[in-house]
């Protein structure tokens, strides 16, 4: 039997489901007579780098000894809501993608902030600190896991980073009406981390 990593067995599970099959990435592989074993989802998890964060973000590193598990493209919107003197923030509503064409959709992002898998993990995080990295965008974020469980990559996750946004940011006008929600498109890359040991 071959071996195949991780992006190879995505990118089969894609194609798959392109041609109409709803297929999980493990099901891909044991259709097409790929091996899959514990020692490449460990493999793959250590080949994931960190981003490299600019000196004027480094209040968004995390505690050193964290190993990156997973790393996403995000692409949707941010919601606000005019309150009559200002638009407030409401929430992110987002799908995550494998790769940075945004092939291959692997969770959704959604209030809380929360980060669900296909499989039904889902992460909870608050926000631990901030860096205006782009005015146009919104800011990159260090979050802390408030809750994690259910059956996927998301269940062992402590931290998680948000870099690289591209817009997202409240609209500069007024809203006409009280209760107005607007939302404004947004892309970004998370990063989630397993704190070390």
């Amino acid at each position: 039997m071959n071996i195949i990593n991780l992006k190879q067995i995505i990118r089969l599970a894609v194609l798959l489901g392109v041609a109409g099959f709803a297929l999980t990435p493990f099901q891909a592989a044991r259709i097409a007579g790929f091996t899959w074993t514990p020692f490449q989802s460990v493999r793959a998890a250590e080949d994931i780098r960190g981003p490299e964060l600019p000196s004027y973000c480094s209040n968004l590193e995390v505690p050193s000894r964290s190993k990156v598990i997973f790393h996403v493209y995000a692409l949707g919107v941010q919601i606000y809501r005019w309150n009559g003197s200002g638009w407030e923030f409401v929430a992110p509503l987002a799908n995550l993608y494998a790769d940075s064409n945004y092939h291959g959709q692997v969770g959704t992002h959604y209030a809380g902030p929360t980060w669900e898998s296909n499989s039904g993990s889902k992460v909870i995080a608050s926000r631990l600190d901030g860096c205006s990295a782009d005015p146009t965008a919104v800011p990159w974020l260090l979050l802390e896991t408030v809750t994690a469980d259910g059956p996927g990559i998301f269940k062992k996750v402590d931290y998680i980073q948000r870099v690289n946004t591209v817009g997202g940011i409240s609209p500069a006008n007024p809203g006409s009406t009280v209760g107005e929600e607007v939302r404004v498109p947004y892309t970004a890359e998370y990063y989630f981390y397993r704190a070390g040991d």
